[in-house]
């Protein structure tokens, strides 16, 4: 990608110089494509609904997934998509007016399931399920409606660490977001093309780009959240052990089922010893 501003596309205007920055983006980007070519993500007439909350993570994709087209590398059609989901006080103007300045072709769909999720979830409990599954169910039906072939979202590394450890404390499994996965009614694929990076650096990039950051009101007012929990049993981890998050994830991607002891996922009434006798 060329630095020229006038041969960039606008989501990268006014990026800093320094060489810490373009290290960083190169990063992200690397990773971006690294998860999109190791899962599979590009398929043939591909067109992709890339959802925006407004917050540093969906920023990043949006980012990303522009520069990697942008190159030649991502051959799909994308269309960015927020759902404001009636929260009071959300800047429902911040992302029409910033993704028209950039020149992204958008979506913008008001639900209010903010309303459903206050009357449906008693006081003090939290509201993260519900209101994913209303938002996950509203962003199957625009897909369909605008024609496309996968849903896109902004889930990070960080998110599929702690996502494992809630169902490994709380649900009793080993679970956690896939980077590609088939929806129920097998019509739509969902894609986390940010699978392999580190929330930290999102962070860093949208501060450094100067994005409109929206933040989540209605979940991130609760204390005692499970997943702010396991966040802080994670940062402790790396602070004493620097890496350990990286460790932690690419044990996720080796798993031996031998050495667990789910039977549906491997035979030990029929394994057999292998020695003459």
């Amino acid at each position: 990608m060329l630095d020229n501003t006038n041969e960039i596309h606008p989501l990268f205007e006014g990026a800093p110089k320094t060489t810490e920055f373009k290290k960083l983006r190169k990063r992200i980007v690397r990773q971006a494509q690294e998860a999109i070519q190791k899962y599979g993500m590009i398929e043939s007439g591909a067109r992709w609904l890339v959802c925006l909350s407004g917050g540093k993570d969906s920023y990043t994709l949006l980012a990303v997934l522009y520069e990697l087209k942008w190159r030649g590398l991502l051959p799909v059609e994308l269309i960015a998509c927020n759902l404001d989901q009636g929260q009071p006080g959300f800047p429902a103007t911040v992302l029409p007016k910033f993704l028209t300045k950039m020149g992204v072709k958008h979506r913008i769909e008001y639900q209010d399931t903010y309303s459903i999720v206050m009357d449906k979830i008693p006081a003090g409990r939290t509201f993260c399920s519900l209101c994913s599954r209303l938002r996950r169910g509203n962003l199957y039906r625009i897909a369909r409606e605008e024609a496309c072939t996968a849903v896109v979202l902004g889930h990070h590394r960080d998110d599929i660490l702690e996502t494992f450890f809630m169902n490994l404390f709380h649900g009793g499994r080993l679970a956690t977001m896939p980077p590609k996965l088939v929806n129920e009614e097998k019509d739509l694929f969902l894609y986390r093309p940010l699978a392999h990076v580190a929330e930290v650096d999102c962070e860093h990039f949208a501060a450094a780009m100067h994005y409109p950051i929206i933040p989540c009101d209605l979940c991130g007012s609760q204390d005692g959240l499970q997943r702010q929990q396991v966040k802080e049993i994670l940062n402790g981890w790396e602070a004493n052990h620097p890496g350990r998050r990286q460790v932690l994830f690419r044990a996720l991607t080796n798993v031996r089922p031998s050495h667990l002891l789910d039977q549906k996922l491997f035979d030990f009434l029929g394994l057999m010893q292998e020695i003459e006798r």
